[in-house]
């Protein structure tokens, strides 16, 4: 990227399973922005959650457990160059591989739903967009985190297509799966995400859709770069 052009902030939201990550790293990299996983944060508090037990009698733990909760939890992402990736960590415990199990994945929708997760996990994300130049996914970026973003993407895909992707990256990852179990688990995460009450997913009105069933990264990145360099030329989204 010309260091003279302008930096700007990029939402990326959709459904689960869409390859959201795998796009937004991506565009991060091809523009030398910063990548941030939203949703590795609401999942780590996931992990904290299921690690003090509050999910040992119940799919859903009452907001004031995990309210009481949150008063001990620090997150912080960090750049892995050895690995190449940025890793989240929970209490200076680096939980990145943790947080991707199903079992996370299953309860993370339900915690997402509590307002004062979402405030807190909100404070964050926009601490981390002060000076633009980043890329951030997740479920309520373009509509909450950053509704004045520049470019926002709505990503979606048919439900069979992202269940047969997250299957095979469980199992690439040497993780357990089954594909009907996976699939049942993106309908329902699919169902809480978009009813909850506190800032459910839905497409921001000023949001590009693409449905990227049958794209390849590579035709994602040009139809992406299409737009970035028509946004950058224009002066405004």
């Amino acid at each position: 990227m010309p260091v003279n052009q302008r930096k700007i902030i990029i939402a990326l939201d959709g459904h689960s399973s869409c390859g959201k990550s795998t796009y937004a790293k991506r565009i991060a990299a091809r523009l030398g922005y910063a990548y941030v996983d939203s949703g590795a944060m609401y999942r780590a508090v996931t992990l904290a959650a299921m690690d003090a037990g509050l999910f040992d009698s119940t799919d859903a733990p009452s907001a004031e457990l995990v309210d009481k909760l949150l008063a001990g939890i620090s997150l912080d992402l960090r750049y892995n160059p050895v690995r190449e990736r940025t890793e989240i960590f929970l209490n200076n415990r680096m939980v990145e591989d943790l947080i991707r199990h199903m079992a996370v994945a299953a309860h993370v929708s339900y915690i997402a739903t509590i307002p004062e997760v979402r405030r807190k996990m909100v404070e964050y994300q926009r601490s981390l967009g002060e000076g633009k130049g980043i890329v951030m996914d997740g479920r309520d970026i373009g509509t909450v985190v950053f509704p004045e973003a520049e470019l926002k993407i709505f990503l979606t895909a048919a439900v069979e297509v992202r269940a047969m992707r997250r299957f095979r990256e469980l199992i690439e990852k040497g993780m357990p799966a089954n594909l009907e179990e996976v699939r049942q688990n993106i309908l329902k995460r699919d169902h809480i995400d978009s009813t909850r009450q506190d800032s459910p997913l839905i497409q921001a009105k000023d949001a590009i859709v693409l449905d990227n069933s049958e794209l390849t990264v590579d035709q994602q990145m040009d139809w992406f770069m299409d737009i970035y360099q028509r946004i950058i030329s224009d002066g405004h989204s």
